[in-house]
């Protein structure tokens, strides 16, 4: 039976974890895991979502501040451990990933080599990819480079955005991270070297700048924006009145339904107060499907154009 140590913190790692624990193949002796950290209005410590579901299977669970602390590797190598999971975790150093007698492999959330970084899921969808998939793979020096073991596709449909793509990814990385630690204890393990181009696409981490809107930019491209960062952190605009607008869902209005004349400024709005409240680009109109503005909940545009002086749109 497989000794495993596992590596996560957010909830994308949660079905991964369960599922190796129901598996009788191997042993889970250990979980390593982010500190609990202050959240919310009263700063109160949360614990991850890897740690809570590691404590309700009463899983040991270990939270260093510093990985490659001599006391934490000591620990570490005491559940002699043959092969480290790590799914959404932090990088390692070379101690901590090369400690085990098989190796450390991880899941990641892209069909590896594109979109190598902190933020496959989001950049999938700004790109406009319509597939995607999860990736396992050793790890080595270089953040996600190492030897490929297996990929699944997943699809992306017009309506996912990062929401609902996320859900799909954890549910297709718990089932591959399972067929990868059975083909690492059956000793049948397919390995295939990465390529390195420097044409392949990467997943730099999302800041806040990556939300906002370029009207510089065609309609599809804001539409998939959008998508890729919704419901969180969430694409964004300002109002003449320099206002934010967040902006959760959008679409490209068609030639056959641009009825009335059109703004061809690029960033200019265009409402009839009720129904629609659509933007310029450089190529299409954008029409906002569900919104919210700084200090208001979300809501869809009807709701929001109801409560809103559309004459500020012209100043």
């Amino acid at each position: 039976m497989l000794r495993i140590i596992f590596m996560g913190t957010p909830d994308f790692a949660v079905p991964t974890l369960e599922t190796l624990l129901t598996w009788p193949g191997c042993e889970v002796v250990a979980v390593i895991t982010a500190p609990d950290k202050p959240a919310g209005r009263g700063r109160q410590l949360q614990e991850s979502a890897v740690k809570q579901a590691a404590v309700a299977h009463g899983v040991p669970v270990l939270q260093p501040t510093n990985l490659k602390s001599p006391d934490f590797q000591e620990e570490l190598r005491s559940y002699a451990a043959d092969l480290q999971v790590v799914v959404a975790f932090r990088m390692l150093p070379e101690a901590v990933w090369a400690m085990p007698r098989l190796g450390s492999l991880n899941i990641h959330a892209s069909l590896l080599p594109q979109y190598r970084g902190a933020a496959p899921i989001n950049w999938a969808l700004i790109e406009g990819e319509t597939q995607t998939g999860v990736t396992s793979f050793f790890l080595q020096h270089e953040i996600d480079t190492g030897d490929l073991i297996l990929q699944d596709v997943v699809d992306i449909k017009p309506e996912d955005d990062f929401g609902s793509l996320y859900e799909k990814l954890k549910v297709a990385g718990a089932a591959l991270a399972l067929r990868t630690v059975q083909a690492v204890a059956a000793g049948n393990v397919p390995t295939t070297p990465q390529s390195h181009s420097p044409t392949l696409r990467t997943a730099p981490k999302i800041s806040k700048e990556t939300g906002r809107l370029d009207f510089q930019q065609p309609a599809l491209a804001l539409v998939n924006r959008i998508r890729g960062l919704s419901p969180f952190p969430t694409a964004f605009t300002q109002l003449p009145d320099r206002r934010t607008l967040k902006i959760f869902r959008a679409r490209v209005v068609t030639p056959e339904e641009a009825i009335t004349p059109q703004p061809a400024v690029p960033g200019s709005w265009a409402t009839d107060g009720r129904t629609y409240l659509r933007i310029a680009t450089t190529a299409g109109m954008l029409d906002l499907l569900d919104v919210q503005l700084e200090g208001k909940k979300r809501m869809p545009i009807q709701d929001f154009l109801r409560g809103f002086n559309s004459e500020l749109l012209k100043s």
